[in-house]
């Protein structure tokens, strides 16, 4: 299984493992206009509590990004490259993160030519109807024994990716890789390594110090 490795900015010169899908020259030039859009709608420095209860003076919102028409296709091209590296059959991740770019990865891998299959994961199974924890598939479709990269929007301690792999591997899928628009680089990384995943990450916290 390919290891994808995204370093900062200043380091990828030359590096065309990640090309864009579909798009090659423009891997760099796409990164650095998502970062900008990042920067200008998803990014605040001050004094924040996390979610893991952590505080940070850097806090992350990513649903402005991922529900703007440029940067959903911009991370969608980003996690289509590490699917395609990774060789993921389906992709999948936690109710709310991750959920607007699973919907952008479906509908551009489907305009693309080269459809990748998505699910997302709740938080808590349904209460009512059919009480299902992965939803997503249709009446014939199961993740048994295929792999599946699991997504979030950003990487804090790991504990969002790693409960939505727990449900993905519960349901008979395999995961080795997982994925984020951000890594804190705050121990996500280390955690999801001890359960044997790989975590990729389109943008570290690294890309914002020095940002206003």
């Amino acid at each position: 299984m390919a290891t994808v490795t995204l370093t900062p900015f200043s380091d990828r010169e030359g590096d065309d493992r990640l090309s864009s899908r579909g798009r090659p020259g423009r891997r760099d030039a796409d990164r650095r206009e998502l970062l900008a859009i990042v920067k200008a709608r998803s990014f605040k420095t001050g004094d924040f509590t996390l979610a893991s209860g952590k505080r940070s003076n850097l806090y992350f919102n990513m649903k402005p990004t991922m529900m703007d028409p440029r940067g959903a296709e911009l991370v969608a091209l980003a996690f289509l490259a590490i699917i395609e590296a990774v060789d993921a059959e389906y992709v999948s991740g936690l109710e709310i993160g991750a959920v607007p770019s699973i919907g952008s990865i479906a509908a551009l891998s489907s305009t693309m030519g080269k459809p990748v299959r998505t699910t997302f994961v709740r938080k808590a199974a349904k209460e009512h109807g059919t009480r299902e924890l992965i939803e997503g598939l249709g009446p014939d479709e199961s993740l048994a024994g295929k792999r599946v990269l699991v997504v979030d929007d950003v990487a804090t301690s790991g504990g969002s990716i790693l409960q939505a792999i727990e449900a993905v591997r519960a349901a008979g899928g395999e995961v080795t890789d997982g994925a984020c628009i951000v890594d804190r680089n705050e121990g996500g990384r280390e955690l999801l390594a001890r359960h044997g995943v790989t975590l990729h990450a389109i943008l570290h916290a690294s890309d914002f110090v020095g940002s206003a």
